[in-house]
């Protein structure tokens, strides 16, 4: 099976930045990009794709786990309904996508202008990661950061209008594999699994 190009599915355009790292770092080349619209859009297009996988291009699905009283094994099958053919990559960030991008502790902490020592070690284990960054983003020392990522006085939104933008540049140009797969056990092992296939 030539496993040169790939179908990249993912819940969110952060999302999608996180994979296309992880599988150009693999050796793969992104023939299609699906997504953006949520966990609920990637859980019915499973089994299609998992079917599509088994035809000929592999297919890596990213979602997040959402819930650290979730498991990634059972959200797989719950997902797909039966076994993963070869090909297809449904990988679980453990517990969002942002638990891997702070994993690279150093270079977060850099890009935050906060103490590395206010980021946890385990950031698989951090309960929100979003919420762990906006927490992070107002204790900055750089008012830049503090006024994208942190939301407005009086909004109801999660994050500052430019969480997704920061994230995703720092995603592409400072973030480093490596380091936040010495960190994160759940991207270590999608990185394995990967680099089998590649």
């Amino acid at each position: 099976m030539n496993l040169t190009y790939i179908t990249l599915a993912t819940e969110d355009i952060l999302s999608e930045a996180v994979a296309t790292k992880i599988v150009k770092s693999c050796g793969f080349e992104i023939a299609e990009r699906l997504g953006y619209r949520g966990n609920d859009y990637l859980k019915q297009k499973a089994s299609e794709l998992n079917r599509a996988a088994a035809r000929g291009r592999p297919v890596f699905l990213l979602t997040d786990l959402d819930s650290p009283s979730n498991c990634p094994p059972n959200l797989i099958q719950s997902w797909i309904r039966g076994s993963p053919n070869p090909g297809f990559f449904l990988r679980v960030a453990v517990v969002e996508v942002e638990s891997w991008v702070l994993a690279d502790r150093g270079a977060v902490a850099q890009f935050l202008s906060v103490p590395v020592s206010r980021i946890p070690r385990e950031t698989d284990e951090i309960a929100a990661p979003k919420e762990r960054i906006v927490w992070l983003a107002r204790r900055s020392r750089s008012r830049t950061i503090r006024e994208a990522l942190v939301p407005a006085p009086g909004s109801t939104a999660p994050v500052g209008n430019e969480y997704n933008p920061r994230l995703i540049e720092f995603v592409r140009e400072s973030w480093d594999l490596a380091r936040a797969a010495s960190v994160s056990p759940s991207l270590k092992r999608t990185l394995e699994r990967l680099r089998q296939e590649s």
